[in-house]
């Protein structure tokens, strides 16, 4: 089966780019699922759950976060409600909502999705990723072998590590939170697709997302500024990765960098 993971969704630029191009990459690569990161998809900061509701209606199958989950504090109440929204599992117990959930896919095997936060540079004092994985991968794979892991953490290091800690368990490690897609992408030696960071979708004439101009003045004058969702070279950018669904081993994986057309007026709106 062939699994779509579209990293960190940036604003309406990003939202309008997923949109467009979700219902024309489907059936020209034939996506059986879509993974999503919508962590910034409101204004750069959060998911509302109005947004997630319309990434599930455009035909993402399960939403993903980091640590920008909190930003909307309305969200807290959807993340109760809605298993296709995940918040970090490394999160302390008690945190609203789910950090995995088992998927079924029409046509196709249950599709385990997990969500996990970095600790090397991060804001938030959370459990050991590594650890958190542990205590949740037989359950997960009583079930489906075909597993997916959004790995949202700052540190190439802690990426790479995690990756190799899972090699042949997790059938697709994917990075996200660094905005910048790596030349990584690989099948690692005991099966599972791997790239430390599957870049953002949204407007690449900026700095990660953010107008140019208001962040080199922050750098500049070591002053605070507002940040403001940029508008040029839309791009939805991730990967796709190929899995054997019975043993749910990784047989390729391919860099997806596809350019939005469109003009998106009011970028730094919601």
């Amino acid at each position: 089966m062939k699994i779509l993971c579209i990293g960190d969704i940036v604003g309406k630029p990003g939202r309008a780019a997923v949109e467009s191009l979700l219902k024309i990459m489907k059936p020209e690569r034939g996506i059986d699922a879509v993974v999503a990161n919508v962590e910034n998809a409101a204004s750069g900061s959060g998911v509302t759950s109005r947004l997630a509701k319309h990434f599930l209606r455009m035909g993402c199958d399960v939403l993903t976060a980091g640590d920008h989950i909190w930003d909307q504090k309305e969200v807290e109440k959807y993340l109760k409600e809605e298993p296709r929204l995940l918040r970090p599992a490394n999160f302390p117990p008690g945190a609203p909502g789910n950090g995995w959930g088992i998927y079924s896919i029409p046509g196709g095997p249950k599709v385990a999705v997990v969500s996990l936060l970095g600790r090397v540079f991060m804001r938030y004092a959370v459990d050991c990723p590594f650890r958190a994985w542990q205590r949740i991968y037989e359950e997960i794979r009583r079930e489906t072998p075909v597993i997916i892991v959004d790995f949202h953490g700052e540190a190439t290091s802690e990426k790479i590590a995690f990756g190799h800690f899972v090699d042949g368990q997790a059938s697709v490690v994917f990075g996200t939170h660094t905005h910048i897609q790596t030349a990584d992408a690989q099948i690692l030696p005991k099966g599972t697709a791997y790239i430390t960071d599957t870049g953002m979708t949204g407007p690449y004439d900026s700095v990660i997302g953010q107008s140019k101009e208001n962040i080199i003045q922050r750098f500049l004058l070591s002053m605070p500024v507002k940040f403001t969702v940029a508008s040029g070279d839309i791009r939805l950018s991730g990967i796709l990765a190929d899995i054997d669904a019975a043993t749910g081993k990784a047989r390729g994986i391919e860099r997806v960098s596809q350019k939005y057309e469109g003009v998106v007026e009011g970028a730094a709106e919601e």
